[in-house]
């Protein structure tokens, strides 16, 4: 039986899914999504007390603004669900979407001779070139039964997180297996319903496995029903410190005065800056380092990091530099006053019958232990892309070199969204999209593969002299230039403020892109 044929497949339904279908919607794509839902990591992935680390306003589509988005309240999970179910029937998105349709492989049928897999000066193949190029397994409803479709251009959108946890390596005979007690991942914790979390917790001695966003949710979720004298402690494993935040102000200063506007990120270096530009750079460094400076004095004042041992070594701005900065929830640190949090640093740990054995000859008893340890994304994909491509995913750096954070120069007829991170993914997704549908609609033309793995190569050397967190696609210093090029390809004026003055010194957002 011959593969249903169309133009566009979209793999994913959650944010960048649906930003790349609405503005691809003129092709009736075909988007697979493996679950009964919209809403990728916010339906799968969160707690029931995960929030939005940002504000409504720096987390919305630029042509579907939030009814109350001036509100300085940071949205539920289940706020945003149902801000992205509305996007979606607002613009017909859903007619589009094919639900409990898992891709379990993909075929390159193209013409493997006008492939170029080495990086030498040619063209990228043409984007819609009126035959298939790949062919996408499809199983649906959890059956044996898979179906065939192709493709004349294919969009993956699967992202970074969910799916397939990132477990650690443990020494022969003292991984889980070993431990008397319970061991899940934070993605096995998001799958069950809030009676079974309060049973799994409850009176519960917990450890958690990470100082992130999900660990320290989990960590007051665990705090929060162990309140009282029989209540049992939760103790987070930290082995790397991050800088958290309370709020979006420093010393009464709107935050975004720091980083995401015009003149703060002119401090910044950037890719394809000029000679005096990366002088003047030098110059200011001081200047950066002073704002880092400024803004660790407050967090320090603010937040009791050295009273529990967790002051990073390292400066803030490197942290912001590779989108590792986390909100701390309100009540957090007066569990950890109460003793309902524990913090435990070690470099190395393993299980043992009753817990956790350290490096420092020290152990932690628990009932339960949770791996907030990250997810494997990178996994997801070489899991169902085919060879020689899967090869290059092998990149030494840890970062998927893509061009304008989209397009592979080395895989043709393919575009991936939801692989570069910014302060707001959601607006450097929809961006991007819009960036693709113009693509595929020959608005202009790609440059040569040459010069596409030259600009990655900059971008890449750029976080890498930025952050010892470089191996994480965050373009947070320097993303109002990113769309800047990015506007200028498409033929857009790159200044997208009224006047001078706001250009320089007002943050941008998707509205400065409508």
């Amino acid at each position: 039986m011959a593969p249903v044929s169309s133009k566009i497949g979209i793999i994913g339904a959650g944010v960048s899914g649906l930003a790349a279908a609405k503005q691809l919607a003129h092709h009736n794509p075909l988007v697979f999504e493996a679950s009964d839902s919209i809403g990728g990591v916010w339906r799968h992935c969160s707690y029931s007390s995960t929030k939005l680390q940002s504000l409504r306003c720096d987390y919305e589509f630029s042509d579907f603004p939030w009814p109350d988005r001036d509100s300085t309240s940071f949205p539920s999970y289940t706020e945003i669900l149902e801000y992205l179910t509305s996007y979606a029937n607002h613009f017909d998105v859903l007619k589009f979407v094919r639900f409990n349709s898992k891709v379990v492989e993909i075929r390159f049928v193209g013409d493997r001779e006008a492939t170029d897999l080495t990086g030498k000066p040619g063209d990228y193949p043409t984007i819609l070139p009126g035959h298939p190029v790949w062919e996408v397994a499809v199983q649906t409803n959890h059956s044996d039964t898979i179906e065939w479709y192709a493709f004349e251009f294919l969009v993956v959108c699967i992202g970074k997180y969910g799916d397939v946890p990132k477990i650690p390596e443990f020494p022969r005979n003292k991984g889980p297996e070993i431990f008397q007690g319970k061991v899940l991942h934070t993605i096995d914790y998001c799958k069950l319903q809030k009676e079974e979390t309060s049973q799994l917790l409850k009176g519960k001695k917990v450890a958690v496995i990470g100082f992130k966003k999900s660990a320290i949710d989990l960590a007051l979720e665990c705090a929060d029903e162990n309140q009282g004298p029989e209540g049992q402690p939760c103790t987070m494993v930290v082995r790397t410190l991050h800088w958290t935040v309370p709020h979006y102000w420093i010393w009464g200063l709107p935050f975004h005065m720091f980083y995401s506007t015009r003149s703060s990120q002119f401090l910044h270096e950037k890719p394809n800056q000029s000679f005096l530009r990366t002088l003047l750079c030098l110059l200011l460094s001081p200047m950066r380092r002073g704002a880092s400076k400024f803004i660790e004095s407050y967090l320090l004042w603010k937040l009791p990091l050295q009273k529990y041992g967790l002051k990073p070594d390292h400066p803030f701005e490197e942290d912001y530099a590779s989108c590792q900065m986390a909100i701390m929830p309100e009540n957090f640190f007066s569990e950890a006053d109460k003793g309902k949090i524990l913090f435990k640093r070690a470099s190395n740990w393993w299980f043992s019958k009753e817990g956790i054995e350290f490096d420092d000859d020290t152990k932690l008893e628990a009932d339960v232990v949770v791996l907030a340890t990250g997810y494997d994304g990178k996994k997801k994909l070489k899991a169902i892309l085919p060879e020689p491509f899967r090869t290059l995913l092998e990149y030494p750096s840890g970062i998927m070199p893509l061009y304008r954070g989209t397009i592979h120069p080395l895989v043709p007829n393919m575009a991936f969204v939801g692989y570069l991170e910014s302060v707001s993914n959601l607006h450097t997704s929809e961006l991007r999209s819009i960036w693709l549908a113009r693509l595929v609609d020959e608005k202009f033309k790609l440059p040569s593969v040459e010069k596409m793995i030259e600009q990655t190569t900059k971008e890449m050397a750029v976080t890498k002299k930025t952050t010892r967190f470089y191996k994480r696609h965050c373009i947070s210093t320097f993303s109002i230039n990113h769309s800047d090029e990015i506007c200028e390809e498409m033929g857009w004026n790159s200044w997208r403020k009224k006047n001078w003055i706001s250009e320089a010194f007002s943050p941008y957002g998707s509205q400065d892109y409508v």
